[in-house]
């Protein structure tokens, strides 16, 4: 009896010292996703995008567009489009038909669309957390949580395809409450041939007010 206590515990407090941790496992599912998002030279995708919040009644549900090409991207939303070339970025918000412009700072650039491939790397601990089957597909997950407590992100959790390690899904868990979800519904690797859909073209906003911040 007392060897079966001793074993429980035992068991239990290695759980607690895995959570959060360098977990080996993960280490290399990241890696396995990692290094497949290395072979593609660009990619479009197209996603679902749910930010949650129960708390505050929150439940809100749209869907976009992306493009990731090295460094630089480009998403769309319904109501918003982010452009960013690797050094300006560019907010259009399309109902005031305003746009913004910065200069980029990676340091300000919590989690952009092609930072989730190699984030894990620098500032994270990661854990397995287990596999999830969806029809005959089977989903790595794993969790990631910053080094650094004042992120303003407490966790990121990453669905990745076991098979052919792509990612299916991340939510972003803020500590306000909100949760960010991107479920990817479409992509489609190496398919755009230039920069030009990284920079924001004034003439296909007819009468839109620029600021710029620079």
């Amino acid at each position: 009896m007392k060897k079966n206590i001793l074993i429980l515990l035992t068991t239990f407090f290695i759980a607690l010292l895995a959570f959060g941790q360098y977990d080996p496992k993960a280490l290399t599912i990241l890696d396995e996703m990692s290094n497949k998002f290395k072979t593609y030279s660009s990619f479009k995708a197209s996603f679902t995008f749910t930010l949650k919040n129960t708390s505050a009644s929150i439940n809100e549900v749209s869907e976009g567009e992306l493009l990731v090409r090295g460094s630089k991207y480009r998403i769309k939303l319904p109501k918003m489009e982010i452009i960013n070339n690797g050094t300006t970025v560019w907010n259009y918000m399309k109902e005031a038909n305003e746009v913004n412009i910065s200069t980029y700072d990676p340091a300000d650039d919590d989690i952009s669309p092609n930072k989730i491939y190699t984030m894990y790397k620098k500032g994270y601990k990661y854990t397995y957390v287990g596999d999830k089957v969806e029809g005959s597909k089977t989903y790595q997950i794993v969790e990631l949580v910053p080094e650094d407590r004042k992120n303003r992100f407490f966790k990121v959790r990453l669905e990745i395809n076991k098979l052919d390690k792509s990612i299916k899904n991340w939510k972003l868990f803020e500590k306000n409450g909100n949760i960010y979800e991107y479920s990817i519904k479409t992509f489609t690797p190496n398919t755009i041939a230039d920069d030009t859909p990284f920079t924001f073209d004034k003439s296909k906003y007819p009468g839109v007010e620029v600021i710029d911040l620079r």
